[in-house]
């Protein structure tokens, strides 16, 4: 019986994003800094389950709101931002914050607080219930409409004297969200833009990266997990490039039958999946087959963003000063 070959294709760029690397470095660093003290986790860290289950194992403790942490004790708000009012609350419950939310995030944030504060009616670009829209509306409830297809720009109604603006969550499909953008600006030619497009560059990299791969190759798996918006978007980006393509949490959630009579395969991760995870699918087509494993590279990052301050001040107690 022959052995099976395998061509590995693996995207590049691919897995953690700046702000993700941030976010798990920033509670990594909160439980070597505070090793007899509990360090809680406002909400998943980021959205991957194995990145949870490693923090636990090293003794964060998560929970799903302010609430549940304990009056004092070290909090940290994930990558995806807060709304201004769990700040209040972790402040009324004295708690120590370290927030670990996306710069990029921040900014948009930013954004939605300075066109509300000149009257304007904002469309939030995004998904419904997802964390960093959460946050976001929570900036300027009483202004932040959300818009989550081109179909829904339909059914709304401004008059030109009304001041619109538009704003996105970073973590959108860069094709989808376009559609969307174009049909506010043919409805309401006046509507503003924010300066700089708000889906970030890890998202729209990873996509382009994921549609240059689907041209090359027989099957995609996208590493990652469910609730990760940017993940199930490379799969969507993957399909609509012609190529099956499935999400999966890690090797295990392979069905062997996608790769019946399939040379060929690309392997990319999500902004929020760890390298690791990759090269355990690798190692998986390694114990099956004889694997060539090759790389496509469509642009190169260099991106990095500094601790959260608390974090950093800490670090410098520590380390003392440099010379």
């Amino acid at each position: 019986m022959s052995v099976p070959s395998f061509h590995l294709i693996l995207a590049a760029p691919r897995g953690y994003c700046a702000g993700v690397d941030r976010a798990v470095e920033t509670v990594e660093r909160a439980l070597e800094l505070s090793p007899e003290e509990p360090v809680y986790v406002r909400k998943q860290i980021v959205h991957n389950a194995h990145v949870v289950k490693e923090l636990e194992r090293r003794g964060a403790i998560f929970v799903e709101s302010e609430h549940d942490v304990p009056p004092g004790a070290t909090v940290v708000f994930s990558a995806h931002g807060v709304s201004p009012a769990v700040h209040v609350n972790a402040k009324a419950r004295g708690l120590q914050v370290i927030d670990a939310t996306c710069p990029l995030v921040t900014k948009v944030h930013s954004e939605a607080r300075r066109f509300a504060a000149r009257g304007y009616t904002i469309l939030l670009i995004g998904h419904a219930g997802h964390e960093e829209v959460v946050g976001t509306m929570g900036e300027a409830p009483d202004a932040i409409r959300l818009v989550e297809s081109a179909e829904e720009v339909d059914a709304l109604t401004f008059s030109p004297d009304t001041p619109l603006a538009f704003v996105t969550q970073t973590t959108l499909s860069v094709d989808e969200t376009q559609l969307v953008v174009d049909r506010l600006r043919q409805r309401f030619p006046w509507i503003e833009a924010p300066p700089k497009d708000d889906i970030c560059y890890a998202t729209s990299n990873r996509q382009a990266a994921v549609k240059a791969l689907a041209r090359e190759v027989e099957l995609v798996l996208v590493i990652g997990s469910r609730n990760s918006s940017n993940s199930c978007r490379l799969v969507e980006v993957a399909s609509e490039a012609g190529t099956p393509a499935y999400l999966i949490e890690d090797e295990t959630a392979i069905d062997p039958a996608w790769i019946d009579g399939v040379t060929t395969i690309g392997i990319t991760s999500g902004a929020s999946a760890p390298e690791r995870l990759v090269q355990r699918v690798v190692q998986w087509f390694r114990a099956r087959g004889e694997v060539e494993l090759g790389e496509l590279e469509t642009v190169h990052e260099d991106v990095a963003f500094a601790l959260p301050r608390p974090i950093r001040r800490a670090l410098a107690v520590v380390d003392g000063p440099t010379a």
